[in-house]
């Protein structure tokens, strides 16, 4: 007897060359599974990171009232009115560098939507201002500064 004739011993009693079908199905419904739930775990974090922002700022308009002075006008949207918003705005010269920057507090209020305009004192001449980014997180010296 030889050990390739698929006696009881050798090669092919050791390595059989042909799996079962119900190992292959595991295999395949594992990999599937596993496919799906990382497509699940990427498209929460996804949603999470890039889907509807709770609070959002756009530049409107800016008027330069002075050689060092700039009102930024600006719309806050929200999803929760009733809790304060903090959103930073700037502004920049010709060269296209930040002169000058400030946070603005935008109060609690009951519109999802509301316009704000704020002064900016510049280092120099601004030829634009903007809105930088708003977001729900209010730094403690920004509200007691407001209560004055």
């Amino acid at each position: 007897m030889n050990a390739s004739d698929g006696g009881g011993y050798g090669p092919s009693a050791t390595y059989p060359t042909q799996r079962s079908t119900s190992s292959r199905r595991r295999w395949y419904l594992a990999l599937t599974g596993l496919a799906v739930a990382l497509g699940v775990v990427v498209a929460i974090i996804g949603f999470q990171k890039f889907g509807s922002p709770d609070v959002e700022g756009e530049a409107t308009g800016y008027f330069i009232t002075a050689p060092n002075t700039v009102d930024v006008q600006f719309t806050v949207s929200r999803a929760d009115p009733t809790r304060p918003v903090a959103c930073v705005i700037r502004a920049r010269g010709i060269d296209g560098n930040e002169i000058g920057r400030r946070e603005v507090l935008v109060p609690a209020g009951n519109a999802p939507r509301v316009g704000v305009r704020s002064t900016l004192q510049t280092s120099g001449q601004a030829v634009t201002g903007e809105v930088f980014g708003c977001g729900p997180t209010v730094p403690p010296y920004l509200t007691s500064l407001d209560k004055s």
